[in-house]
């Protein structure tokens, strides 16, 4: 029964939402939660042939046999490499832009080839009507903070001196490239793109020959998090999924720690 003069909704404590996520997505991401638990050893480090056997990954393929888009992957420096997606014919003869799309995976899971992110990007790539190239950084916690950041850049660095692959038939407009990242993908993008701008300030103009130039950055609900604890992130611990206080303190204690670059 309702206070006496009280409205519906009026007087009363509101219920806690509960998440409208399908179910589907749910059970996709409660088994990701099971596998990436069991993929975690007790010093922290992740057992990637493990969690591998269960993250399906799809090929490139030079054939358009999904939403008409091609993909192949290319070397950009130091065992880094990207997939780079791209429509088998634009839709006009304008060039189209590109977006840098870095994967989520808390810094340490998944890649480039995921099948998750692989039909993401030709989601992107179609509907958007860009040329998408999806960063395979290196994985934490063995490659720690700021490698992801710093394979980020030399992609970038490597689109402004060499461009894209031949296989990328349309025309395309490096004056307008986005970086796009989700999660721990959209951390990755915004200190990317705090250290390219950062970098162009320092160094002399570039030369007009050299037409990249970083238009603008889109982040997909980022991982920000920091030590100090704001009152969502406690009230919300354990009813979101996947997101959890556990899970942050791993992802700031483990890979966002400054340590030793194991990069080849």
């Amino acid at each position: 029964m309702e206070a006496a003069g009280a409205g519906p909704g009026e007087g009363a404590p509101s219920a806690p939402r509960r998440s409208s996520l399908p179910w589907k997505v749910r059970s996709q991401l409660l088994c990701l939660n099971v596998v990436a638990g069991f993929s975690m050893r007790r010093d922290g480090t992740i057992n990637h042939p493990f969690f591998s056997f269960f993250a399906r990954r799809a090929r490139a393929s030079a054939r358009p046999y999904m939403h008409g888009v091609r993909s192949t992957d290319v070397d950009a420096s130091r065992g880094l490499w990207a997939r780079v997606f791209s429509p088998s014919e634009a839709a006009s003869a304008s060039p189209l832009p590109v977006v840098v799309y870095f994967h989520s995976g808390a810094f340490a899971l998944f890649s480039a080839a995921s099948v998750p992110y692989d039909a993401m990007c030709r989601r992107f790539c179609r509907e958007l009507g860009a040329v998408v190239v999806s960063v395979d950084y290196h994985l934490a916690p063995e490659h720690r903070c700021p490698a992801a950041y710093e394979d980020g850049v030399d992609v970038l660095r490597h689109l402004a001196s060499a461009g894209l692959p031949d296989g990328v038939a349309v025309p395309v407009d490096l004056s307008c490239c986005f970086l796009v990242g989700d999660c721990a993908g959209a951390n990755i993008a915004h200190h990317v793109a705090q250290r390219w701008m950062m970098a162009g300030v320092a160094s002399s103009s570039p030369p007009r020959s050299n037409p990249f130039r970083l238009a603008g950055v889109v982040l997909v609900q980022p991982y920000l998090g920091g030590e100090e604890r704001i009152d969502a992130e406690a009230r919300l611990d354990g009813k979101v999924p996947v997101v959890t206080m556990r899970g942050s303190n791993w992802m700031r204690s483990k890979p966002l720690d400054v340590g030793q670059n194991n990069l080849a």
